[in-house]
């Protein structure tokens, strides 16, 4: 990769400069292919990910194995030898840290053991492999550090800071290497002309922070840690002000269109319903009906986010804001991620209205698996207003789907739904109100940076009557003996007169060839996965379990015949489900006391806590077993073990966010854009985010569009590429 660039053009290069100007086709072609990079801002934006330093060499203790690397380490020795099988020579160098020493080899490069020197310093890049118990580089890329530059100068405080500056280092491929980056991002530097400020000046002042120019200076090219410390700040908080005020802005635009207010009539369904109740709604249910209320009878649409527990009653808020869209002739589409829960959601509100209700709202479901005159039925039943209520799947997408008069549109368990699915829906009304449903507990920064232009509703109070659930870990390493009381204490449950759960991560057992290693997970000793298949035999041979009703439940199953396996453990006919997690989010049985979890180390935080809400949904305790072969002190147990330890789901979802970190959160894998954040991390910064919000909030309250502000504008702009920007007007 090479590049140059005209001085005489210092003026005209700025942040949206395309780098095929700068550095030449060739490296901006490398550099769009590897990383997607385009412009000069893009390019400032790719941030080292850390700091060496040409004295402070790294350590090569840990280098994993199989992955792109980037290390700073000096030449221990060289040599070069002939090849036994084939014509042509290798060069072998072994450097070190001091420590750990790693061997570079070359094939057929004689010139590499001149270059190489014993005593040479410098960057090493290149994918790390294990011959005969060694690790290598097979012909990795480096730069060898020019040690005499700043010492012939005849200067030795020049000498010493040459020696102590950060070398960032860059994330890289194997094409594109950390210094290759680096020699890119110089050249941009020094032909950069001045930088529009983002940030309003007194906004900037105040916090401390550098000019935003000066900024990416020194992130690139910094002389000390204090240089690239502040210099992160600053870009770290810009960061979080330009999110912001994009989500903001999008909340803006989406309050000043134009929506139906929905209203209850004196008489009508809403009312009639809450007279029927024979319960209290909590407090939290009150609260959010009442905000939710208020959202519709506005004249702009409602965009709101409800979250809470399993079992919290976010179907009883959803359906009273039905019935409230049903009093003002309206109808609501209730999106669901799979047939066994859309199906489980109608058979839950048409008991809820009970039958004078129902009859006259038309609870109709509408899924691809219907019978061709099911289907026909349905879609009239929509398109002529006879169905307030329609539940389905994505099927409600279909073109051929049309409703009377669309006021609502639920989404349940968000994260399910490709966004273009999800706008689909909402295009077959006119700006209808939104309401999106989530059983998974969000971490307020998370909320805050991914939900921003939502409304978000919280609730968190469980009804009254709910039994606990007990959780223990089951750890199975070195314990072999204690798998048979799992099944012992299952058939305890059983003969209470109650009904278990038993959760693989397969379907089938796998097929291994002789002498085949399986996989470690998470640094496990490998194992083969519990599966269905091999778990539902083992339980119909178990004496503990005879003539108990074992039935399989899994996704390769039809749905007619998932359906009538749910139904039928629903109605007590079946016993023990060994089930994937098809039954993970809305399967409400009341009689169902156990979840045994197989390999729970397999399964996220949230799945695991979502799994567990299956049981003690009646007036029966719940009980948890989590049940893992996950070695002592990995990473793995402690995943298992914190999910053991709270029945809080917020709690568990700032767990599952500090170990899994918050990967795309603008949805680029649904959208397909590059939307990962780059300095930002919401574990970490919900302060600094909150400290953003509210400094974004003040300035689109007084400026919605911008125009007092245009370099933080054109910020937004560039952080939002028009596919993120449709992600989140979709949102």
């Amino acid at each position: 990769m090479t590049g140059s660039f005209d001085a005489g053009a210092a003026d005209r290069l700025g942040l949206d400069s395309k780098l095929q100007s700068v550095l030449g086709g060739r490296t901006a072609a490398a550099l769009q292919k590897a990383f997607g990079l385009v412009t000069v801002g893009e390019l400032l934006g790719h941030y080292p990910r850390r700091y060496a330093r040409r004295g402070e060499l790294t350590a090569l203790g840990d280098l994993p194995v199989d992955e792109n690397v980037t290390i700073v380490a000096e030449v221990l020795e060289v040599r070069e030898r002939s090849m036994k099988a084939r014509n042509g020579s290798i060069v072998e160098a072994k450097i070190s840290d001091g420590n750990g020493i790693l061997t570079l080899t070359f094939f057929n490069q004689k010139w590499r053991a001149t270059q190489l020197r014993p005593g040479a310093r410098g960057i090493f890049a290149g994918k790390v492999s294990d011959y005969k118990g060694s690790l290598q580089l097979a012909h990795p890329d480096y730069e060898l550090f020019d040690e005499q530059s700043d010492a012939s100068l005849g200067d030795p405080e020049a000498a010493r800071r040459w020696a102590e500056a950060p070398i960032p280092i860059y994330p890289a491929t194997s094409t594109v290497a950390s210094w290759q980056l680096a020699s890119s991002i110089a050249i941009v530097l020094d032909g950069l002309g001045d930088i529009p400020e983002p940030l309003p000046e007194l906004l900037r002042r105040k916090r401390g922070l550098l000019p935003h120019g000066r900024a990416l200076e020194l992130v690139h090219r910094p002389e000390t840690d204090a240089d690239w410390r502040s210099a992160r700040d600053t870009l770290r908080f810009t960061e979080a002000l330009v999110l912001q005020a994009a989500l903001l802005q999008q909340r803006a635009s989406a309050k000043a269109q134009r929506a139906t207010p929905r209203l209850p009539t004196s008489g009508g369904f809403l009312e009639r319903f809450d007279s029927s109740l024979p319960f209290r709604r909590t407090d939290d249910q009150l609260r959010v009906g009442d905000e939710i209320a208020d959202d519709l009878a506005r004249a702009s649409p409602m965009n709101r986010l409800v979250q809470g527990e399993v079992g919290s009653g976010k179907t009883l808020v959803a359906l009273r804001a039905m019935l409230a869209v049903a009093d003002s002739g309206g109808q609501s589409a209730l999106l669901a991620p799979t047939e066994v829960l859309a199906a489980q959601h109608l058979r839950s509100i048409a008991r809820i209205l009970g039958p004078d209700l129902a009859a006259e709202l038309v609870p109709t479901l509408l899924t691809g698996q219907l019978a061709t005159a099911d289907r026909k039925r349905a879609l009239l039943r929509a398109v002529s207003g006879q169905a307030r209520v329609v539940v389905g799947t994505h099927a409600l997408m279909g073109e051929s789907v049309s409703f009377f008069d669309l006021g609502l549109v639920i989404v349940d368990e968000q994260h399910r739904f490709g966004v273009d699915q999800r706008e689909a829906l909402r295009l077959k009304g006119v700006q209808p109100h939104v309401l999106v449903l989530t059983a998974t507990p969000i971490p307020r920064t998370v909320a805050m940076t991914v939900f921003g232009d939502l409304d978000v509703s919280v609730i968190s109070e469980l009804p009254a009557g709910r039994q606990g659930i007990e959780s223990f870990v089951v750890p199975l390493a070195g314990r072999p003996n204690w798998e048979p009381r799992i099944w012992q204490r299952v058939a305890e449950e059983l003969a209470e007169g109650r009904q278990v759960f038993v959760v693989c991560p397969a379907i089938e057992a796998r097929q291994v060839e002789e002498g085949e290693e399986l996989e470690p997970v998470d640094g496990n000793v490998p194992v083969e996965p519990a599966s269905v298949e091999k778990v539902l035999a083992g339980l119909l041979r178990d004496p503990a379990l005879a003539g108990r009703r074992i039935e399989p439940l899994h996704g390769r199953m039809t749905s007619e015949q998932k359906e009538a396996r749910m139904l039928a453990f629903a109605a007590g006919e079946i016993d023990v489900l060994v089930a994937t997690t098809v039954i993970e989010v809305g399967v409400d049985v009341p009689n169902a006391s156990t979840m045994v979890v197989l390999d729970a180390d397999r399964f996220g935080v949230s799945q695991l806590h979502q799994l567990r809400g299956r049981v003690g949904r009646g007036g029966v305790p719940g009980l948890c077993l989590l049940v893992t072969r996950a070695e002592k002190d990995s990473i793995a147990l402690q995943r298992v073990e914190a999910v053991a330890a709270t029945l809080d789901g917020f709690e568990l979802a700032q767990v599952d966010l500090e170990l899994r970190r918050e990967g795309d959160v603008l949805g680029s894998s649904q959208s397909g854009a590059r939307s990962s954040l780059r300095l930002l991390r919401v574990a970490s910064d919900g302060e600094l985010i909150a400290e953003a919000r509210a400094a974004a909030h003040t300035i689109i309250e007084d400026d919605p569009t911008l125009t007092a502000h245009p370099a933080l504008g054109d910020a937004v702009r560039r952080r939002l590429d028009e596919t993120e920007r449709d992600f989140l007007s979709k949102n």
